[in-house]
């Protein structure tokens, strides 16, 4: 042990697609915002990141850009995902002075050595000693303490912005798992072309993701939900409608499906005896997870957590 070393911190990050969290060991989770940065477009300076950067989208003139580096769960600009990153230790260093000794990041089970790389030079680049790369259901199952060393199976179903993970993990491994671009953000995007197509309504990101957190549904509700929307050529209230995400949402289902097929018959007695646990912010969708019980023959509350 080094004789400076009480001067960093292990730290893990959630680089996710919509929001980015941060945790810091014997400090817990020190921030979360979203994963948006805005630069002056003459000068390429950063203007504003996170909640600041969001305030800011769909709002700004020409000379201001804002950017979501992230898109299906993986880096799509490198420089604005740096400088994003960047920010955010600047900003948890002004709270509590640390340097970054470890720094694990969760990342989407199937993405490309290349883009495993990009995250960690991301990672290196703003400061980080040693980076370690975690797949986000094995970040997920050491969360809900799970005991992921012993030999049977934990279904994980992490369905995020822009990626939905799904893996039955045993011995400390993934024995068997599926990942698809297709989470949150499609739903969002599902509710947008809706509205254009079917309502010749134009409506913003913003208003199509607050639709999709107040009304938006996996299955019919008992009470239908009424929700009052603005768009650019008139204002009008409109009921539930869970056809207008039903594509993704089933896209999702199926993904579990295909996993589930592929799992071996001893770890499939232990996903019926333990259920499913669901995690991410695309898990939240109303009724998601008895529909998924549903269609995966694993009915009733005791098989499926919500996260």
């Amino acid at each position: 042990m080094g004789v400076f070393d009480f001067l960093y911190q292990d730290i893990a990050i959630d680089l996710g697609t919509v929001n980015t969290l941060v945790y810091v060991r014997g400090r817990g989770i020190v921030l979360n915002q979203p994963s948006i940065i805005a630069f002056n477009r003459t000068t390429g300076a950063v203007v504003a990141i996170g909640s600041s950067a969001e305030r800011m989208f769909e709002k700004t003139h020409s000379n201001i850009s804002v950017v979501k580096p992230l898109a299906d769960g993986v880096i799509a600009d490198y420089e604005a995902a740096e400088a994003l990153i960047r920010g955010f230790m600047r900003e948890i260093q002004k709270k509590f002075s640390i340097g970054i000794r470890r720094m694990v990041v969760g990342i989407p089970s199937g993405i490309t050595e290349v883009e495993k790389r990009a995250v960690r030079d991301s990672a290196e680049h703003a400061g980080a000693r040693e980076v370690y790369l975690v797949s986000e259901p094995m970040a997920a199952a050491i969360g809900l303490e799970l005991d992921i060393d012993a030999p049977f199976g934990n279904m994980i179903v992490d369905i995020g912005g822009g990626t939905s993970d799904i893996a039955v993990i045993s011995l400390s491994g993934v024995a068997t798992g599926e990942s698809i671009r297709v989470a949150g953000n499609e739903i969002t995007n599902a509710i947008l072309e809706h509205f254009r197509r079917v309502y010749n309504l134009a409506i913003g990101e913003k208003t199509a993701e607050e639709i999709k957190k107040k009304i938006g549904s996996a299955a019919e509700l008992e009470e239908e939900l009424i929700v009052t929307v603005k768009g650019r050529n008139l204002v009008t209230s409109l009921p539930e409608r869970r056809d207008a995400i039903s594509e993704p949402i089933n896209q999702i289902i199926n993904a579990i499906k295909r996993c589930l097929e592929k799992v071996p018959p001893e770890l499939s007695a232990d996903v019926l005896d333990r259920g499913i646990m669901l995690t991410g912010g695309g898990a939240l969708i109303k009724e998601l997870d008895k529909r998924i019980g549903k269609e995966t023959k694993l009915s009733g509350s005791e098989k499926l957590w919500k996260i």
